[in-house]
Order: C-alpha cells, then sequence, then structure tokens
C-alpha cells in the first residue's frame, strides 16, 4: 500500500504492535478517503441536477446522496451532526426547487 504523505515507514516505532497499529491507520484512511470522495461525488451531482432546474433528476439524486451521507455517519468518516446538517441543506434546496417548478 503506498504511504500517506507525512507517514512514512522509517519514522513508524520499531513495536510490533507500533507497526500493526500503522498498517490499520494507513488502511482506514485509504477507506475513509474513497467513502468521503463517494459523498462528494454524490452531493456534486445533485448540486448539479439543481442547477439545471430537473425536479425529477434531483429529488432521485437527493435519496442517493442522502443514503452515501447516513452511510458515512455510520462509519464515523462524517460527525452525524455534520451529516445531519448537510442533508437538511440539500433538502431544502430540493424543496425549494420543486415549488419554484
Amino acid at each position: 500500500m503506498p504511504e500517506p504523505a507525512g507517514r512514512s515507514a522509517a519514522t513508524v516505532n520499531k513495536h510490533p504492535s507500533a507497526q500493526k497499529r500503522h498498517r490499520q491507520s494507513v488502511k482506514r484512511q485509504a477507506r475513509n478517503t474513497a467513502i468521503r470522495s463517494r459523498v462528494r461525488t454524490y452531493v456534486r451531482r445533485l448540486r448539479e441536477a439543481i442547477a439545471s432546474g430537473n425536479v425529477s433528476e434531483a429529488t432521485d439524486r437527493l435519496q442517493s446522496a442522502t443514503r452515501a451521507i447516513n452511510k458515512a455517519a455510520t462509519k464515523g468518516v462524517l460527525h452525524r451532526n455534520t451529516a445531519s446538517r448537510k442533508i437538511s441543506r440539500l433538502t431544502l434546496a430540493v424543496r425549494k426547487l420543486s415549488i419554484a417548478a
């Protein structure tokens, strides 16, 4: 696995438990980065649908973005209050779009 920035194998303690903790942190960082990226992608697609004014597409994408955000909060990648705030703001934006349409 590639080493993350700022963490080289040379700086890791020689103790076996410290080496294991380092391997675990590298795995978690990769997983968290992937989940965070997925959430950003869903949110970006939703915002694009809102900007285009397509209500049905925005509603569908809101559902998938909400699911991804909730999943990230469950995994501990996002704080639950942050997830709730994001969902609330996105839902409000879609609701405004549907009222305007």
